[in-house]
């Protein structure tokens, strides 16, 4: 029997006698839909324009040819992979009461010939094997993404958006100083107040002042840097508001929870609930494996190695759950989980406390995940004061 919330295999019995199956091989300007419909011995093929209403209606035309030969349908599902087009054609299609799936790319197994026949005709064989597969609940044969709703997706956009803004930031920064080293200026510093101001009082080692095509670019740089910081604050002023003005909703209050944790901020701890931790993860593995923090064993025969992490979860939680640790290390010295990797790295090797390092934070996302479920604070873990 599936397990709650398990997504590798199809929880419904499968009549294929009263089920239309389709899968769609999405593409931005067209979407070839290959069916499996009952009582018709070929499997049917079409190509359309990225039109979600003429997809419906290719899906009803099957209905159709799948009555007159005498089948009655009473499911239709559709499945496609996750892609640029995201998740919108799979709330449409429920909203018309119509089975939508996303498959999870990297879960279909292909072949592993060097070269291999890769077309749009030969995607869809392939969907619609896993897919099937799926259907029986046979395990193994591919996974499918949770589908979020439009304001689960609404609500990851600050964060990410934020992240984009501050690796702009950086840019435009490494670029004025890059300009201003090789003119051998050094210590300007283009994010403190006032610095546009001073760029016409710059000289160089010679005692020459920027050259006028430098100091236009720079002043575009700085015009720049200034319009983007002002979007980041603009985003975080609107974040601090979403907290004081709604506490106690979802998503805000495991914030405020998290962020009471000496060593998470509000921008780790934003970014924690809003791409983890308020999903509906089944146990503690199915949030180490989301996260990409598990290991990935490679073993044959007598052969027995460990290539690292698998990687396969989602990147902006590992990235921030690996620097997390090692800031945990910093506040958190006392706590069980500290202790925990002090043990183990007393050979003071850089090999070993860097790979300990990945199961610190594996263990610390782990009683993160069940703090803000259970309110269980992790053992030996200093918090602020309730606000």
């Amino acid at each position: 029997m599936p397990q709650p919330n398990d997504l590798s295999r199809s929880p419904i019995a499968l009549n294929q006698d009263g089920t239309l199956i389709a899968v769609i091989e999405m593409s931005q300007s067209s979407w070839l839909v290959a069916g499996i419909v009952p009582g018709i011995a070929r499997h049917p093929l079409k190509k359309l324009a990225a039109d979600a209403a003429a997809l419906l209606g290719l899906l009803e035309r099957w209905r159709g040819e799948a009555t007159q030969a005498g089948r009655q349908i009473t499911r239709i599902a559709v499945a496609f992979e996750a892609g640029r087009d995201g998740f919108w054609l799979a709330r449409w299609l429920r909203a018309r009461g119509i089975e939508a799936y996303v498959i999870h790319p990297t879960s279909v197994a292909v072949s592993r010939e060097h070269r291999r026949a890769k077309t749009d005709r030969l995607d869809t064989a392939l969907l619609k094997r896993v897919f099937l597969g799926w259907l029986r609940g046979e395990p193994g044969h591919c996974t499918m993404a949770a589908i979020p709703t439009l304001e689960e997706e609404d609500a990851r956009r600050p964060n990410r958006e934020r992240e984009s803004l501050v690796g702009e930031r950086t840019r435009i920064v490494n670029r004025i100083k890059a300009n201003l080293a090789r003119l051998g200026i050094r210590g300007f510093k283009p994010t403190v107040r006032g610095a546009s101001e001073r760029l016409e009082a710059l000289r160089t080692p010679e005692g020459a002042a920027l050259p006028p095509n430098t100091q236009a670019e720079l002043r575009r740089d700085m015009a720049r840097l200034g319009f983007i910081v002002g979007q980041i604050k603009e985003i975080e002023d609107v974040r601090q508001k979403g907290l004081a003005t709604q506490p106690d909703e979802g998503p805000h209050a495991m914030v405020r929870l998290l962020a009471r944790v000496i060593g998470i901020g509000i921008e780790t701890a934003d970014m924690l609930v809003h791409e983890i931790l308020s999903r509906n993860l089944r146990d503690r593995r199915a949030v180490a494996r989301y996260a990409g923090l598990t290991g990935s064993p490679d073993e044959s025969g007598s052969r027995r190695r460990e290539k690292g992490l698998a990687r396969a979860g989602n990147a902006r939680v590992r990235r921030g759950m690996v620097q997390l640790a090692w800031r945990f290390l910093l506040f958190q010295k006392d706590s069980a989980l500290a202790q925990w990797y002090r043990a183990r790295t007393a050979d003071a090797r850089g090999g070993t406390r860097k790979t300990m390092i990945v199961a610190l934070a594996r263990k610390l996302l782990i009683a993160l995940w069940r703090f803000v479920s259970t309110g269980e604070a992790p053992e030996g873990v200093v918090l602020r004061p309730a606000s």
